[in-house]
């Protein structure tokens, strides 16, 4: 993994004992049963195709990919990650709704008829 360090409001320092504080944006995921995930089918933007979207997801950016791995798995099907939701190729509301009630994500809501 190639982690970048971030410093911010630093110009410089006389000071010799000095040490830069790395800033931490790394957020920590929530457990299964206090995420509130919803799961929708979107069109938009997207030339008709359907697509299954899972939004609202707190925590790393690893464990949302985790997840997308076992949904894609899942369904059989291709998919992606983006601005922390989860994006899978396909109309699969109802089977990725059931597989993450089985996961333990108990607040899963279903949106859209």
């Amino acid at each position: 993994m190639n982690k970048k360090k971030k410093f911010t409001n630093i110009v410089y320092s006389t000071n010799p004992n000095f040490k830069l504080e790395e800033e931490n944006d790394e957020l920590i995921t929530l457990n299964h049963e206090k995420q509130e995930l919803k799961v929708q089918i979107d069109r938009k933007q997207r030339n008709g195709k359907s697509v299954t979207l899972v939004t609202r997801f707190v925590g790393n950016e690893e464990d949302l990919k985790k997840l997308a791995k076992e949904l894609k798995s899942k369904c059989g099907v291709g998919g992606s990650t983006k601005d922390g939701e989860i994006i899978i190729q396909g109309e699969f509301k109802d089977k990725i709704f059931d597989f993450l009630i089985n996961l333990g994500y108990v607040k899963t809501k279903k949106i859209g008829g």
